[in-house]
């Protein structure tokens, strides 16, 4: 198990703060991926996103089998899942903070994933920090119109990062389905 990491990327806020921790799993170089992590942060929270001053966002980088006690826990789905999103505090207006909260990652299930997909890990794990944190914003995709609004934005800042649409041939993913 790893410390929490508190650094951020130039390009996000001097105040905003990135708690990445690994708990478990076969992650790798800590440095990359807090790299790779606030990078997407950066890019996301630049694509409209209000926050408060000095917030904060915790990421836990974990497995499936932890995963999979928080989805059944939280969600009543007794499986594991790629990332869970725990919201931190109401949003001030249109305003989100300090505590954004925590995005928990499944490593076995990301690489799983990528692996199925046909799509780099990095990519996959980079679209997944963006999934985690708009759902932090009360993005959805409990029905297929919020799906399609949470997806396009999702689109349009993984093409900021220079990334493929990471929706390309795949139906909205729309919960419960």
């Amino acid at each position: 198990m790893n410390e929490p990491t508190n650094r951020a990327d130039p390009a996000l806020p001097e105040d905003f703060t990135i708690d990445l921790s690994v708990e478990a799993g076969a992650w790798g170089d800590q440095d990359a991926l807090l790299q790779l992590c606030s990078r997407a942060v950066a890019v996301t929270l630049a694509s409209g996103l209000e926050i408060v001053p000095n917030s904060e966002l915790s990421v836990v980088l974990t497995d499936d089998s932890a995963i999979q006690v928080l989805n059944r826990n939280w969600r009543e789905k007794d499986k594991p899942t790629n990332v869970l999103s725990f919201p931190g505090s109401d949003p001030e207006g249109d305003r989100y903070g300090p505590l954004l909260g925590d995005i928990v990652v499944a490593h076995e299930t990301v690489m799983r994933e990528a692996e199925e997909m046909g799509i780099e890990f990095p990519a996959h794990l980079t679209h997944l920090f963006v999934h985690g944190l708009l759902h932090l914003f009360d993005y959805d995709h409990l029905d297929e119109e919020e799906a399609e609004v949470m997806e396009t934005k999702e689109r349009q800042i993984m093409a900021s990062l220079g990334y493929e649409d990471p929706y390309v041939d795949r139906p909205l993913l729309v919960e419960g389905e």
